[in-house]
């Protein structure tokens, strides 16, 4: 059986913890930050966690 191959725009939008979570960036950081506090926007600096179920699939799809 072939290998899958690695969907390009899910590997750069996604990346694993070292414990194998999916991590994702946050929205809402490109423009408009001085509307926003400082706490807001160092906040959204760190990744969020992808729920389980979709980060499996979020997984194959990146070819791991």
């Amino acid at each position: 059986m072939p290998k899958h191959k690695t969907k390009k725009a899910i590997a750069k939008r996604f990346r694993r913890s070292g414990t194998g979570k999916m991590l994702r960036p946050h929205g809402g950081k490109s423009h408009l930050a001085t509307s926003k506090s400082r706490k807001r926007k160092r906040q959204l600096r760190r990744a969020a966690t992808v729920p389980e179920p979709v980060g499996k699939k979020l997984s194959i799809l990146m070819g791991k």
